[in-house]
């Protein structure tokens, strides 16, 4: 079933686990997910990227995921992913998408609230719930995103960034970047449980892959509801394929592309299990 993002992860905050939110590209990506949170019987996000707005058609893509939801029987939900401009968000509002999430890090706080509060304005009164993020993510090895600053969260802008902007769930920036990390990980949990006091909506963790179990664990159980998952499931999907023609000189593309859903699939159970924390 279509779901609200809001309403699901309010329903993991009170029950003190996180939803993977898989960034997607194409319809194996997407069966991939889903057939996964309906084996676990855990509600998934499905995510798009603002960034892949130039190779992938949204509004079909929209309609895509809609109808593999409706047939879904978990919440499945629809998420606008780093998205940096006015006309991108309002386009997969429009499209039906269930949450957005505006990304104003590169702006000083009193302008990035300003920007943030027009977008829960706009997507409040369509039903549509919103993520914002204040810190930022540094990139590691692999990733797509844009370069991030590194700066973490701040427990007291972020109480009053949420109260000024409405927004529905925080990313908070505590150290794991997007990517995969380039030497020890250095995540501190100590800060999250700060921010944890001071905000009360939803908080979300992007950069899971690579993070360790452990640390996942700790942070979920400090209060993280949404844990976005890139890298991991790219890699593998890419170390398939190169794996798969250095085996096979000519296969018809319909047999990769679902063995290749195949080889995702492992990888995204092992991460809706970590973060039910059952």
């Amino acid at each position: 079933m279509l779901a609200n993002t809001r309403d699901v992860l309010k329903h993991a905050q009170h029950h003190q686990y996180a939803v993977a939110a898989f960034n997607v590209y194409n319809l194996e990506t997407v069966q991939a997910a889903v057939k996964v949170a309906e084996k676990e019987q855990q509600p998934v996000i499905i995510a798009l990227g603002e960034r892949y707005f130039p190779t992938v058609d949204v509004e079909g893509f929209s309609a895509m995921v809609k109808g593999i939801a409706t047939k879904a029987s978990v919440p499945i939900c629809l998420h606008l992913d780093h998205a940096y401009e006015k006309k991108s968000i309002i386009r997969a509002i429009r499209s039906g998408f269930t949450s957005v999430m505006y990304d104003g890090s590169k702006y000083e706080l009193e302008q990035n609230i300003q920007h943030t509060a027009e977008i829960v304005d706009i997507a409040h009164m369509a039903g549509v719930s919103v993520e914002a993020e204040i810190g930022s993510l540094a990139r590691g090895s692999f990733s797509d995103e844009e370069e991030g600053s590194g700066t973490l969260t701040d427990p007291l802008l972020a109480k009053e960034f949420v109260a000024e902007t409405g927004v529905d769930f925080l990313a908070a920036a505590i150290g794991t970047v997007h990517g995969m990390y380039q030497g020890e990980p250095n995540i501190d949990l100590g800060l999250l449980e700060k921010i944890r006091q001071e905000v009360e909506v939803p908080l979300v963790l992007h950069g899971g892959s690579g993070t360790p179990d452990e640390i996942i664990t700790k942070a979920v159980q400090a209060g993280i509801c949404k844990i976005n998952v890139n890298t991991e499931v790219s890699m593998e999907a890419v170390s398939f394929l190169q794996r798969y023609f250095k085996e096979n000189e000519m296969v018809h593309l319909s047999t990769v592309m679902a063995d290749m859903q195949m080889a995702m699939e492992p990888v995204m159970t092992k991460f809706v299990q970590l973060f039910a924390n059952r």
